[in-house]
């Protein structure tokens, strides 16, 4: 007796491969009550192959350590931050300095999505995207979409 090999595009391998990534919205029910504003599924597609240009050309900065101590520098970027990270307290001070400096910030459903942009198999809960020609018409699409968002209450 011979075994007989699964089809590898079979119904049952597609049903395996989209359980793995979860949708767009069931994201969102993971939501913490201050990811305001929050990217839709569109801009959140092109903010996470932004980042991936960005990743290549050595253009972003990961973490909040990290950001903080850029942001605090006066660089300038697009600040993209998870909503489902937990505590809240970890980065609930990193908006209010985006603010401060007038720098644009969005939040996405996803730090798993977000660390798996940056290249990373370790989610991350928030990565600044500085401004490199290599890359700019997709930066600067993004920006325009970024800073259109209604701001928080």
């Amino acid at each position: 007796m011979t075994k007989i090999k699964a089809d590898p595009d079979g119904p049952e391998a597609q049903a395996e491969a989209c359980c793995g990534e979860r949708t767009y919205h069931e994201l969102l029910v993971n939501l913490n009550p201050i990811a305001q504003p929050l990217a839709s599924r569109r801009l959140t597609r092109k903010l996470y192959k932004c980042i991936k240009k960005a990743v290549k050309q050595k253009q972003i900065r990961r973490g909040v350590k990290e950001v903080q101590k850029f942001i605090n520098k006066g660089e300038k970027g697009i600040m993209v931050l998870a909503g489902d990270t937990l505590p809240i307290e970890v980065y609930c001070h990193l908006p209010v300095m985006c603010e401060d400096r007038n720098l644009p910030y969005v939040y996405i459903p996803s730090k798993t999505d977000l660390g798996a942009a940056a290249g990373s198999k370790r989610p991350t809960c928030v990565i600044m995207v500085k401004p490199h020609e290599e890359y700019q018409e997709a930066y600067d699409e993004c920006l325009e979409e970024v800073r259109a968002l209604p701001p928080p209450m």
